[in-house]
């Protein structure tokens, strides 16, 4: 694929956001029995991926990708997995139902443990330390051990990620995602949301039509399809040393493959020319994707799109954008014009998180619920009125009964954060905002396609 690349040839690039690991040797002895380790996805999957994204760019489906901020290795449980798996399956049938259109499932999850940060270190009365940068650099504890880069976490990182993927393929193919079963996929403590309801109601006339399809002898038997789904991971790519010791050369193809995820992205603050990022993800043949925040002009990205994607294939490239539910209007038209005129396939997808995180009163950091919904709208609008498509939704969020977004049916205020607020970093939507989410996206894809129908 990229011609004068390597594997490690990000290493005479400027790196940002890495960890200063104490140890080099410790590094090296970690980063090489990672090599040796057996690769966590394959490379025909990642191509299947890009295949599935291709028809997302050509309008032809759409991509919902979600799951944690940041993995821990505190909160490793199968329930949390199959929780947040249950969301993104309602999520999807949701969307499925409303657009007729294919849903592709891409989590956040088996490999979303480093988090870039605004500072290097962080003082508390009065102590300064480094910086938190996920678990699978360093530990959470606000203490000087807890906070030193560890180079054997990137190993328990991995050990993780294995065994978080191989109950995600068992629930994916084992039975779990059968659409028999998409009343039981609904959390107990969203009895009381009317988002639950409303999805109970679908969920009834999808079983009307399974009933009525298998008189006619179609089933799970003869169409595989009903009862089983594809589920693919993501992460950003952002400890280079893990992904490195994890990329392989495809023996069908010889490309190489990041074989850490499916899909691998570059975050708002390693996108930049010269970046160490970019030049380690324009070797590998994943689907990747780019966080596109203010700072980025179009010249920039356009540039980036050349090194990224120099031959131009569809389902390669995802431009997630992050404005900020009052940015997102003035900003995201000139992106979407300038790669519109150079002609590169490209999937928007939007990111409606992490512009919108405030401070609470009580302070905690939240993200209200109605600027979410805000940004998605502008999102949609800008599309609609470029005459492009709004490919994609790109969410933090988690099956667990957290209190961390304010808002939504079920109301979570300021002065209730405090009752269940567990992430590692970034606030994130529960089980009951997620589904009004989805019902939002529904409307708005509904609307999308009938403009489409309209024009045709």
């Amino acid at each position: 694929m990229a011609t004068n690349w390597a594997p490690d040839s990000w290493t005479a690039a400027e790196a940002r956001q890495l960890p200063d690991y104490p140890d080099a040797a410790a590094l090296a002895h970690a980063t090489q029995r990672l090599s040796s380790y057996p690769p966590l996805v394959f490379a025909g999957e990642a191509r299947n991926l890009t295949t599935d994204l291709a028809r997302v760019a050509e309008g032809q489906a759409f991509l919902l990708q979600g799951g944690d901020c940041a993995e821990s290795f505190a909160e490793f449980h199968p329930n949390n997995i199959r929780d947040t798996f249950r969301v993104i399956l309602q999520m999807a049938v949701v969307l499925t139902y409303a657009s007729k259109l294919p849903v592709v499932k891409v989590g956040r999850m088996a490999g979303q443990f480093a988090k870039p940060r605004s500072a290097p270190t962080e003082t508390i009365d009065g102590v300064e330390l480094p910086s938190y940068r996920g678990d699978n650099v360093n530990d959470i504890g606000f203490t000087a051990e807890s906070r030193l880069p560890d180079p054997e976490r990137m190993l328990r990182g991995y050990s993780q990620s294995a065994a978080t993927l191989n109950l995600l393929r068992a629930f994916a193919q084992g039975g779990y995602a059968n659409l028999h079963q998409v009343h039981r996929w609904t959390h107990d403590y969203m009895g009381r949301s009317p988002w639950a309801a409303k999805y109970a109601e679908t969920a009834d006339r999808i079983g009307e039509a399974l009933d009525f399809m298998a008189a006619c002898g179609i089933n799970p038997d003869t169409v595989p399809q009903l009862s089983q789904t594809t589920f693919y991971t993501s992460h950003e790519a952002l400890l280079l040393p893990f992904e490195q010791a994890m990329t392989r050369q495809d023996s069908l193809t010889g490309d190489w493959y990041d074989t850490s995820a499916h899909f691998l992205w570059i975050g708002d603050r390693t996108r930049f020319d010269g970046s160490a990022h970019v030049e380690f993800l324009r070797g590998i043949g994943n689907p990747i994707g780019i966080k596109c925040g203010p700072s980025l002009e179009p010249d920039a990205l356009l540039r980036m799109l050349d090194t990224l994607n120099p031959g131009r294939v569809p389902g390669r490239m995802t431009l997630i954008t992050r404005y900020g539910y009052d940015k997102i209007e003035a900003h995201l038209p000139r992106l979407v014009r300038a790669v519109t005129r150079e002609g590169h396939p490209v999937i928007w997808s939007c990111d409606p998180m992490h512009g919108n995180t405030v401070k609470a009163a009580t302070g905690y950091k939240t993200r209200p619920f109605d600027r979410i919904l805000a940004e998605v709208r502008g999102f949609f609008a800008v599309h609609r009125a470029e005459g492009t498509h709004a490919g994609g939704i790109h969410a933090e969020m988690t099956g667990q009964n957290v209190t961390e977004c304010t808002g939504g049916a079920i109301d979570v205020t300021e002065q209730s954060l405090a009752d269940r607020y567990h992430t590692h970093c970034d606030p994130r939507l529960n089980a009951g905002q997620s589904l009004e989410l989805a019902f939002l996206l529904a409307e708005m894809l509904n609307a999308e396609m009938a403009e489409r129908r309209k024009a045709a």
